[in-house]
Formats: structure tokens, sequence, C-alpha cells
């Protein structure tokens, strides 16, 4: 069948939209915090990350909180298993998320979103701009606390931890808006490509 000019414009408009959306999935592992004064709250927290073991076993006051911990676990763990091949490794990754997510004040399954978009699980992911990990964390974020080498954001609960308490933190100066708090999380305040993909996979993790 022969196209018409509108036609074929059209399909180069939609051609042209993939490429823009593709081009800026890929620029979203970028993961550019911007360095910036820390509230001695803030420090403290990110401080206790580089010496934190793994995280504790919960512990629940309800039997019916702990029946929902558990059924979301199983969901969880089954939704992952191509990420987490190891049951073990599956777990420790969501207990961790759970704990600090909890921690923070954070939904978890926004956490979640947060890993799906900026790493897609992937433990040792190096961004452009040099974010490490899970949450890509811009390793500054340590050295301004404690010199310490960079590749501790490879460990699980730091960097987890590490991207709980800077989201709160993004999250309080915004004074509870998630869109901006995302966007400053991600080096692009005031865009939505950003936080709209993180709310989206949110929604994804409930």
């Amino acid at each position: 069948m022969l196209q018409t000019g509108v036609t074929r414009r059209n399909g180069l408009q939609k051609i042209g939209a993939g490429l823009a959306l593709l081009a800026w999935a890929h620029d979203v592992l970028a993961g550019s915090q911007l360095e910036e004064p820390l509230s001695d709250a803030v420090r403290s927290a990110l401080s206790a990350a580089l010496r934190a073991g793994p995280p504790p076993i919960p512990e629940f006051a309800y039997p019916s909180d702990q029946q929902r911990y558990q059924r979301w676990l199983e969901a969880m763990q089954a939704r992952l298993v191509k990420k987490f091949p190891r049951a073990q490794g599956r777990q420790e990754f969501l207990q961790t998320v759970w704990y600090e997510s909890q921690r923070a004040g954070l939904d978890v399954a926004l956490v979640l979103g947060v890993i799906q978009v900026e790493s897609n699980f992937r433990k040792f992911a190096v961004s452009r701009a040099g974010a490490l990990g899970y949450m890509q964390v811009m390793p500054f974020w340590v050295r301004e606390l404690s010199g310490a080498d960079p590749s501790v954001l490879f460990h699980l609960q730091t960097n987890v931890r590490f991207g709980c308490v800077i989201l709160r933190h993004y999250l309080d100066r915004e004074q509870g808006d998630w869109v901006l708090a995302l966007g400053r999380y991600n080096g692009s305040r005031g865009k939505l490509p950003y936080p709209q993909a993180v709310l989206t996979a949110q929604r994804q993790w409930k």
C-alpha cells in the first residue's frame, strides 16, 4: 500500500519519539545527584551505613504484621527470581530493602521502583556520571563523610541505606513533593520523565 505524505510524517514522528525515549532511558542511569551541605542527622545516618552489618531479622509486635510481611516477601521473591537466581540472595536483598525503607520512612514499593529505574537490580551498575550500585549513589557522598573507598557503595546494605537516606533528605527539602524530590535524586529536578518512570515502577511493585 502506498503511504501518503501525512502517513510518512506520522511514522517518522513515532520513530523519533521512540528514539528520544530510548535516549532518555539510557540517561536515567546517569544518577547525577548534586553535592550539598548535609544536616547532622543525615550525616549521622550515612556514617552509620559505613559500619553497618546485615539488617536485623524483622520482629513484629502483632502476628498480623508478621503475616503481611511474609506475604510481601513471598510475592516479591517470586517476581525477582530472574534478577536473583539464588533464594538466599533474593531474601537478603528484599530484607535489606524492606528494613532500610522502613528506617527512612519510605514506601518499599517506591524504593524498589527507584532501584528498577536506576540500575535494573544490578549490584555493580556504574553510570556514565560515576554513580554506583543498586540505587546509583554518587561517590562524593562517601568521600564527604570519611574519605573511604567509594567501592563500599557496592555493598548491599551500604548502598540501599545511602539511597534511602538521600531520597528522604531530598523529600524533606522539597516539603513532601515527590516529583521534585525524585528529580533532585536523579539530578533532573523540575523535569518529569524520571519521576514519572519511578512512580510508574512503584505501582508495579505494590
